[in-house]
């Protein structure tokens, strides 16, 4: 099994399919690289390098107490590359994993880094601030986590109708809704819950100011999760050269409902 070991101790364990330029996934919540199989699948058949890694708390990497936090994440992300030598590197984040890369240009720059894409992303910024009372509001994530508290897999059974929009005339196999429900139950639950806080509170305005690479942004605007208008659709307010497409109708995992288009449109966008 492919890991590597944090400068805090913590196991990260990840994929690394085909060779050529690498692309890095940063995956959502409360999932695990396996949700981009069918993204690392095509690309390394086309030539690329597919990397993809389970966040600390989540799928096969270790489940530390603590380091739930976005400084943390891309410092992860920073070791990963630092430990597999890459350079040239497309960074693509889903959902809390935007918040990721984001956070990881801010915090690290683009010495390493080609280009950016942002798929239903939490940035700019996800939660309600101060000076953006168009976002979720707190008491939302708050129910989030003690749902989680109260009866986890009950919750997340319950959460996958919005996420891939069933509840909206989407359809996903009922194979797709085990497996995201047996992948969200390997996480540790205080990483699931932390989680929730961190992408609830955390601002990556500054961090999309310093993207200075190609950048594609990717979000449905059914989405009933991480609303399209108060995220995605703002990011080209930061980033002035960004791309922005939006899947009509599409929901949050649009990862899974528009999987083919999806894998057209990043294919695309690196033989750029």
């Amino acid at each position: 099994m492919s890991t590597f070991t944090t400068t805090d101790g913590t196991e990260i364990y990840f994929k690394d399919w085909g060779s050529g330029k690498p692309v890095l996934f940063s995956h959502g919540w409360p999932l695990d690289a396996d949700m981009w199989d069918s993204q690392l699948h095509y690309l390394a058949s086309r030539g690329y390098r597919a990397i993809a890694f389970d966040r600390r708390g989540f799928g096969r990497s270790d489940q530390p107490w603590n380091g739930y936090d976005y400084d943390t994440f891309a410092d992860d992300i920073h070791q990963l590359i630092e430990h597999l030598g890459l350079s040239e590197v497309t960074l693509v984040g889903f959902s809390m994993g935007g918040g990721d890369v984001s956070h990881y240009i801010g915090k690290h720059g683009t010495a390493k880094v080609a280009a950016l894409v942002l798929l239903g992303a939490v940035t700019p910024i996800f939660g309600q601030a101060e000076d953006f009372p168009q976002g979720v509001p707190n008491d939302v994530f708050e129910g989030i986590k003690a749902g989680l508290l109260k009866d986890r897999a009950q919750f997340i059974s319950d959460f996958a109708a919005p996420f891939y929009g069933t509840n909206q005339g989407q359809t996903v196999s009922e194979g797709v809704l085990t497996q995201t429900l047996n992948i969200a139950l390997l996480a540790s639950l205080k990483g699931t819950v932390d989680c929730v806080t961190a992408f609830s509170g955390t601002d990556f305005r500054e961090d999309l100011k310093k993207v200075d690479v190609p950048t594609l942004v990717i979000h449905g605007d059914g989405d009933q999760i991480v609303p399209f208008e108060t995220t995605g659709k703002l990011v080209t307010d930061f980033v002035k050269h960004a791309e922005l497409k939006v899947y009509e109708g599409a929901p949050h995992g649009f990862v899974v409902t528009h999987q083919d288009r999806l894998n057209e449109d990043l294919l695309s966008f690196l033989q750029r």
